[in-house]
């Protein structure tokens, strides 16, 4: 089955050269064939011959791409030769081509080559199989919620299994072959302990306890999540005037099928707190992957006060967004959203739920989460 993804990458390579990056098994090398196989040329540098001609001889890649007669070259798994981003530098420079650099690990280009591409190459960034891209297939939310939105796992007859592949997969080829962590029995006690705590603000103290090693070692660990694109760190926001914020982050994996992997989670039940914490991050995802492919770059953040007061997400200075499973709104779940708008700390304000029924609530639109996602994408949120 194709799916049409939102990311245009030929609009893309119109205005400037990228990075584009994401967690394996996103289909980054599925979108390049589909968009670009007639454009451009397509370098693999998983192939053996072309890795070790390329890594030993970079100046290889002109004599390549003049052959092809391309002026647009895809380097895929970019992070497998850092040191080729210099040519890539002199070839942007001298023969002003352009190029889409792929990854899915961005700790070998972190203090390599990659910073003399600063200005020359912007980042693109791709993520799982989104709600508007599985509108024609009938979306199916309980199932998205429990296995994710990887396209190898969400179109599978056996997603389980094609979960429990890719933990292995990424454990063996991202961490055990890049040599990320020293002692991977201990990263992978790891992941357990913060897919289990996913979404909540992180304590290195009780999760580094959880896990048998030092905080230290937990904080490192998160790091490496980072840089293999497994998860972002959601930064509190702290502008609120009347009540103080806290200042610690989440966590959020890229995926909530992942998590449930990790975790070994294997069913949700509807009226379960791991469902809403499923539902509030899949919400997130949603959020996160429309500000990249729009290239909006507003800031995504959740707000807390040390009174423990929430909102989910916050988008820059513009949208505040609280997320709840509820099928009937009550007035505790716009507690957290009030104390915003009593601060008029926003513009809009949003309550996201399975109610069926629209409403108002003073300054607070109260909408079906389906509704707000047809909105988002039609960009009539932000």
């Amino acid at each position: 089955m194709e799916i049409q993804r939102r990311l245009n990458l030929k609009q893309l390579l119109e205005k400037k050269s990228f990075f584009l990056m994401g967690p394996r098994s996103t289909g980054k090398s599925t979108l390049i064939h589909q968009q670009l196989k007639e454009d451009a040329l397509i370098l693999d540098l998983l192939e053996d011959e072309l890795y070790l001609r390329l890594s030993s001889h970079p100046q290889e890649l002109e004599k390549v791409a003049s052959a092809a007669g391309r002026s647009v070259i895809v380097l895929d798994e970019i992070q497998k030769i850092p040191h080729l981003l210099n040519e890539v530098h002199r070839l942007i420079e001298k023969k002003k081509w352009r190029f889409l650099l792929t990854g899915s690990s961005a700790r070998k280009l972190k203090g390599n080559a990659s910073n003399l591409l600063a200005g020359r190459a912007w980042v693109a960034n791709l993520f799982p199989l989104s709600w508007c891209e599985l509108t024609e297939t009938q979306f199916d939310l309980e199932k998205y919620l429990l296995f994710g939105g990887l396209p190898q796992v969400y179109l599978s007859d056996e997603p389980h299994e094609e979960l429990a592949a890719y933990v292995r997969t990424y454990l063996a080829e991202e961490i055990r072959a890049e040599a990320l962590v020293r002692n991977v029995p201990v990263f992978t006690r790891f992941l357990e302990v913060a897919a289990l705590s996913n979404g909540q603000l992180i304590n290195f103290t009780q999760i580094g306890s959880d896990s048998h090693v030092a905080p230290s070692t937990v904080r490192e660990h998160y790091f490496v999540l980072e840089d293999t694109l497994m998860g972002i760190l959601l930064q509190p926001w702290a502008k609120s005037k009347k009540r103080k914020a806290i200042q610690t982050a989440k966590f959020y994996f890229f995926d909530t099928g992942v998590v449930h992997a990790l975790a070994g989670i294997k069913q949700l039940d509807r009226h379960s707190n791991l469902y809403g914490n499923a539902f509030e991050h899949f919400i997130g995802m949603e959020l996160r992957a429309y500000l990249s492919y729009t290239r909006k770059h507003e800031d995504l953040k959740f707000w807390r006060s040390v009174n423990d007061q929430e909102v989910d997400y916050v988008i820059g200075d513009e949208v505040a967004i609280e997320v709840k499973s509820t099928a009937k709104i009550a007035p505790r779940h716009l507690s957290g959203l009030r104390a915003l708008a009593e601060e008029r700390a926003f513009k809009k304000y949003f309550l996201i739920s399975h109610d069926a029924l629209p409403s108002k609530q003073g300054e607070i639109l109260c909408l079906p989460w389906e509704q707000f996602l047809e909105r988002l994408w039609a960009d009539d949120i932000l």
